[in-house]
């Protein structure tokens, strides 16, 4: 038996949090390098954002990436409407949410997901609308989300 998504290992680790200049701040200072620019997810118009398959025009969230030499750790804000970061932070209060995995053929890699019986939670397009990504549900599993990126070429 192989791994579920073909070998691909995760890229990123993502952790939700209630103040994300702070956490900037204090993983600036962790990793030693510079508070990283924090933007937005980017607007619904451009996104298309689904939330338990309805549109999510009111969800939104700040971000920053750390590009550690092996994986990206990303810091997510949530700052309204429904949407899994904003559910994690309420349950939670915060922490690690998922784990991101790079995909090339990202239907097959959600059919994948699915018959592994994780549930999707959400999707969208990047804020540029350069690629796309999918959450799943796999804390039954896995105790985390899952997430699949795929850049458009």
């Amino acid at each position: 038996m192989g791994p579920l998504l073909d070998g691909a290992m995760p890229s990123q680790v993502a952790i939700i949090t209630p103040d994300i200049e702070k956490s900037a701040k204090q993983f600036a200072a962790f990793f030693g390098m510079e508070v990283p620019p924090i933007s937005t997810g980017g607007v619904y118009e451009v996104t298309k954002c689904e939330y338990m398959g309805e549109p999510a025009k009111e969800s939104g969230a700040k971000l920053a990436f750390f590009n550690l030499p092996e994986i990206q750790v990303e810091l997510i804000e949530p700052y309204g409407g429904k949407s899994t970061w904003q559910d994690f932070l309420d349950e939670t209060g915060g922490g690690i949410h998922h784990f991101g995995y790079q995909v090339e053929d990202v239907e097959a890699s959600m059919k994948k997901c699915e018959e592994f019986g994780f549930k999707m939670t959400q999707k969208g397009l990047y804020g540029d609308a350069s690629g796309m990504y999918v959450y799943y549900d796999a804390r039954e599993q896995l105790n985390c989300y899952i997430e699949l990126l795929h850049s458009f070429k």
